[in-house]
């Protein structure tokens, strides 16, 4: 009777071993998923407000006695409008500033002799914007106070705030890597230890240390990205359901959403593999550093 035999593999899985591992790279990859994810948010994000910042100022109108805020927002307006380098030039009412004021004053209807500024929203021309001090100085004469918002200040606090966020994010993303090489180094060494008796035949019979260490390197290659992959899997599910919740929000209480671009779905399948490399290398030093202090 003849029949084909099936080589047993030299180093077969250890599911009892492998599991909680599995469980802890597949936590550290989500982590790390969700801090690359939230750098590049922020960037994103960054760049379109500080976009949106150089295109636009506003002006505001003070209220004065015996005046009318709405026609002098109306007319500076239109005055502003014919400045070189400005785009659009649009008056807001009462009621535009009152929303504005709603997240901080409430909901309930201000009084009639509130002052309340009228706002001018300007959209520039980013590449040629009106020089400095045009607008200030063209409402110079103006009967009514106002007060021009060049937005500059606020511009810098957002690149600022942006910067934070993503030297912050990313040195995360650094040491949840270095926790995870060290995670798979000990678990590399601890299947080593276990296999033992396959690794101290293998050098009895003349295989290098190479060769051993190419089979752990294998081993956890693959069990990285199978836990990568799982990771960036429910990482990408939760971005999506904070990009949701964030864009909800905002529209209630002005917080900003989560603004991705198509970049970043590349973050999740790089991610996968990154993890399989580092489980790879993780497990060649700590494998090839014990042979060495073993046989050396």
């Amino acid at each position: 009777m003849s029949g084909k035999t099936r080589s047993a593999p030299l180093l077969p899985p250890d599911a009892g071993r492998d599991r909680p591992l599995f469980a802890v790279s597949a936590i550290l990859v989500f982590l790390a998923c969700l801090a690359a994810l939230g750098a590049a948010g922020a960037w994103s994000a960054a760049e379109g407000w500080t976009t949106q910042l150089a295109e636009e100022l506003t002006v505001q109108i003070l209220p004065g006695e015996d005046r009318d805020a709405d026609a002098d927002a109306e007319t500076a307006a239109a005055a502003i409008a014919n400045l070189p380098g400005v785009i659009e030039a649009e008056a807001r009412g009462r009621a535009a500033s009152e929303r504005l004021l709603e997240p901080w004053l409430g909901a309930a209807a201000l009084p009639d002799d509130l002052p309340v500024p009228r706002l001018v929203a300007v959209r520039v021309d980013p590449e040629d914007p009106p020089s400095p001090g045009a607008i200030s100085e063209l409402l110079s004469d103006a009967p009514y106070e106002f007060i021009v918002d060049g937005h500059e200040r606020w511009e810098d606090a957002v690149r600022r705030a942006s910067d934070a966020v993503r030297y912050f994010a990313l040195a995360l993303v650094a040491l949840l890597t270095a926790a995870a090489a060290a995670v798979i180094a000990f678990a590399a060494r601890a299947s080593l230890a276990a296999r033992w008796d396959v690794a101290e035949a293998l050098h009895l019979v003349g295989a290098p240390d190479a060769y051993v260490t190419g089979l752990f390197q294998e081993r956890f290659f693959f069990l990285g990205v199978k836990a990568g992959l799982t990771g960036a899997v429910l990482a990408s599910a939760a971005a999506f359901a904070l990009a949701l919740a964030g864009g909800a929000a905002g529209t209630v209480f002005f917080l900003p959403s989560l603004e991705l671009g198509w970049s970043a779905a590349g973050i999740p399948v790089a991610a996968a593999f990154i993890s399989g490399f580092v489980g790879a290398l993780s497990a060649r030093f700590a494998v090839s550093a014990e042979l060495r202090a073993r046989w050396s």
